[in-house]
């Protein structure tokens, strides 16, 4: 008679020593990381007097005499600042034209899968990053130096450091297309040119409406600052204020620059949603 053994269900392994080990070391990585973003954070505010609490609460007192001197806020020429409202919104729409037109050009020669030339990808993020790197307080000083004063500096100042960020954002946008309706249009022996307008643009077109949706949020409050150096808008009457220390003036502009840079947001969010 013969007898059948049945062996026993195997086991499953238990994890390896080495998966354990290499998962605590990399835990111990991150914790490295944060722990040297954290110094490097606390030495950045030491080397500002950030933590220098008596310097801080020193300053306490001339704060509070400032906000007593700024009440109540006074609107009596609420009217003749309706016109620099107008420029500044006109400043940071036409600002924002200006970027958004050459960045889109520019953004193609930008990302590495559509540049037509490894020198000419380097070249354009190189003059995407100078553009970027001028402050547009700078640009602005230069150009009402160069064109005089009025709105039109700064437009071009707004202008041209945009197209440093904007180009930046639609090149990165440009940069995780999805590939595969570039091979099929490829595949199809379609030209470069219409490659590019039938698999890439529609792809990034919604990433391009919202970048520049954001940018003209940031433009017209930067356009507020713009004027303070004689580039027209509400930041010259600010700056008149402030220069005469009319602070309940003061007050009264920032609630009115308060106000519309609500409406702003509150414009462009619905235009988010419109193109998504």
């Amino acid at each position: 008679m013969t007898h059948t053994t049945t062996e026993p269900a195997a086991l499953s392994p238990a994890p390896s020593a080495s998966v354990l080990d290499e998962h605590a070391r990399g835990w111990r990585s991150k914790l490295w990381q944060a722990g040297l973003v954290l110094a490097v954070v606390f030495f950045a505010s030491w080397y500002v007097d950030l933590l220098d609490f008596r310097t801080l609460a020193n300053g306490v007192p001339a704060i509070a005499t400032l906000l007593r001197e700024s009440l109540p806020p006074d609107f009596t020429n609420v009217m003749d600042w309706m016109s620099p409202l107008l420029d500044t919104l006109a400043m940071s729409i036409a600002g924002t034209a200006i970027a958004v037109s050459a960045s889109v050009p520019l953004a193609f020669l930008a990302a590495r899968n559509t540049t037509p030339h490894p020198a000419v990808f380097y070249l354009t993020r190189t003059l995407l990053n100078g553009l970027r790197s001028v402050p547009e307080l700078i640009m602005g000083i230069i150009f009402v130096a160069a064109v005089g004063f009025g709105a039109l500096p700064g437009v071009l100042a707004l202008g041209l450091h945009s197209i440093g960020m904007v180009g930046k954002f639609f090149a990165e946008a440009i940069e995780h297309v999805d590939e595969a309706p570039v091979e099929a249009a490829d595949a199809s022996g379609a030209t470069r040119l219409q490659v590019l307008w039938h698999a890439v643009l529609p792809q990034v077109l919604p990433q391009f409406a919202d970048v520049s949706i954001y940018r003209w949020e940031y433009n017209f409050r930067a356009s507020t600052v713009m004027g303070m150096v004689g580039a027209g808008g509400i930041g010259f009457e600010l700056m008149g204020s402030l220069r005469i220390m009319q602070y309940q003036e003061v007050s009264a502009i920032l609630i009115v620059i308060l106000l519309m840079v609500t409406m702003v947001d509150s414009l462009s969010g619905h235009l988010r949603k419109t193109f998504k």
